[in-house]
């Protein structure tokens, strides 16, 4: 049984897993949008490339505030946060075509939550066999495109 699979692509991603902070405090400002995979800004929440993605496209949405849960959000928070939801829902229907989505809030470190401290939705988008062998007989997800192909994907590409 395979309990390694080589991806020396990844490393910056698990370095940068060891940073301290906030993940969405320190991307919603960021200028350079690429480095960060930055999707989309709107007046009150931001998009990204979720960087251990569960799958391909794999984009997580989030306040510029930093709380916790969604009702410590203001109507005009809430309201931007699902409408970015929404329009990146679209985005990934256009680009990538997906049969479906997972789309779901971790609120706490006990619901998986990797940053308990700043509510974010998680949009992932699913396909027929998606899920196939590896995750049963290795423990392992493979997933099939890079970052930075992903995000060219999502900003300019067409596939």
């Amino acid at each position: 049984m395979m309990d390694k699979l080589w991806a020396p692509w990844r490393s910056k991603y698990i370095y940068m897993r060891k940073h301290k902070g906030c993940i969405f405090c320190g991307a919603r400002t960021v200028k350079d949008t690429k480095k960060r995979y930055i999707v989309e800004r709107s007046e009150h929440s931001f998009s990204m490339l979720n960087i251990f993605p569960y799958n391909n496209g794999h984009v997580m949405a989030a306040p510029y505030r930093h709380v916790g849960s969604l009702e410590l959000l203001s109507k005009e928070e809430l309201s931007d946060l699902v409408n970015l939801v929404n329009r990146t829902k679209v985005l990934l229907d256009k680009k990538l075509k997906p049969h479906g989505y997972n789309i779901g809030i971790n609120i706490g470190k006990v619901a998986g939550a990797g940053f308990a401290g700043h509510v974010h939705i998680h949009i992932v988008p699913r396909w027929a066999g998606d899920v196939n062998f590896m995750p049963v007989t290795a423990d392992a997800k493979i997933v099939s495109e890079s970052l930075d192909a992903m995000y060219d994907i999502l900003k300019r590409g067409q596939r």
